[in-house]
């Protein structure tokens, strides 16, 4: 069974940072994509940014040039560095890994951690 705790969530102002951290378990860390999604209250879960086994990023538009996901495959931890946030960056983010078909299709979730940006 995998497990996917996320870490880091909480509140700050506008044009602050945030670090997610997520820890998986299970042997399955180093060959999957891993992702961060996002859902605001009253929308659409939305992938926010995702990285291959090696090293290969992708990002939405409205965070590209804030956020940066990486990963430490011997650690089993990705991470989501978000700066210069803004209000609408609030909403609850979701660790995920899955793999690639055509895009990203994630298997497996984390509980999720709540980020609020105050304006």
């Amino acid at each position: 069974q995998v497990q996917l705790v996320e870490s880091g969530g909480g509140l700050v102002q506008a044009g602050g940072s945030l670090r997610l951290s997520c820890a998986a378990s299970g042997n399955i860390f180093s060959g999957k994509v891993m992702g961060w999604y996002r859902q605001a209250p009253g929308k659409q879960r939305e992938l926010v940014a995702r990285i291959t086994s090696g090293g290969n990023t992708f990002y939405i538009d409205s965070v590209k040039g804030r956020f940066t996901i990486s990963r430490d495959n011997a650690k089993n931890t990705v991470t989501l560095q978000m700066n210069s946030l803004k209000p609408e960056d609030t909403a609850v983010y979701y660790c995920t890994t899955g793999r690639i078909i055509v895009a990203y299709v994630p298997e497996y979730w984390g509980q999720g951690t709540q980020v609020t940006v105050s304006s």
